[in-house]
This record gives structure tokens, C-alpha cells and sequence, in this order.
């Protein structure tokens, strides 16, 4: 087995930062989006956590693949898997949301 990459003792680490993080940008993308305020944050800061996601889960796999203790890969393998599907399905629900906004903006500047 290959020298541990970090201690087990740190495997809360990478999943505990992601969700804190999905969760502040969740609320913010909750009570932003629909007013159509700060699109370019939102959308980038949420593909920001889908590709730490991505990377997480691949550094798990391979962390499984050479032999590295199970708090080293479970730790980073749960929280790319869990991040993934979940900022996964919610990207296009975000996407949309904006998309929602701009058309009520427009259609309220028809109306004038």
C-alpha cells in the first residue's frame, strides 16, 4: 500500500467543504435567480463546485484504484458522487430559472 495521501482523520474535510459551500451558493441562487440578479456569479461559482465535484470523485476512484486507506477515497469519492448528482440536476432547474426571469423582464418592458 502507498503512503496514505492525507490522514483518516481529515476525510470529513472534502465533503464538509462542499456541501457548505453547494449550500451557500444553493441559497444564494434560491433567492437571486428568480430576480435574474447576479447570473454570471451564480452559473460560474455552480459549475466551480461541478467541476470540484467531478475532481473529487476521479481522485477518489484513483485513490481506490492504488490502494490508498478508506477514509482517504471514501472521503473524497462520497462527496464527488453526491456533489455531482445533486449540482448535476440542478444545473439546468438554475439555468432555467434565469431564463424565467429575463422573459417576465421582457415581457414587463413590452407592457410599457
Amino acid at each position: 500500500m502507498n503512503e496514505p495521501w492525507f490522514s483518516d482523520s481529515w476525510a470529513w474535510l472534502p465533503g464538509t467543504l462542499l456541501g457548505c459551500l453547494a449550500g451557500l451558493i444553493g441559497g444564494l441562487t434560491g433567492w437571486l435567480a428568480p430576480q435574474g440578479k447576479a447570473k454570471p456569479f451564480i452559473l460560474g461559482a455552480t459549475w466551480f463546485l461541478f467541476v470540484a465535484s467531478v475532481v473529487m470523485l476521479c481522485a477518489g476512484a484513483l485513490a481506490l484504484a492504488v490502494g490508498q486507506p478508506y477514509g482517504v477515497w471514501y472521503g473524497l469519492g462520497l462527496a464527488g458522487v453526491i456533489g455531482v448528482i445533486v449540482i448535476g440536476v440542478n444545473l439546468p432547474g438554475i439555468a432555467r430559472a434565469y431564463r424565467m426571469a429575463e422573459e417576465r423582464r421582457m415581457t414587463a418592458e413590452d407592457l410599457r
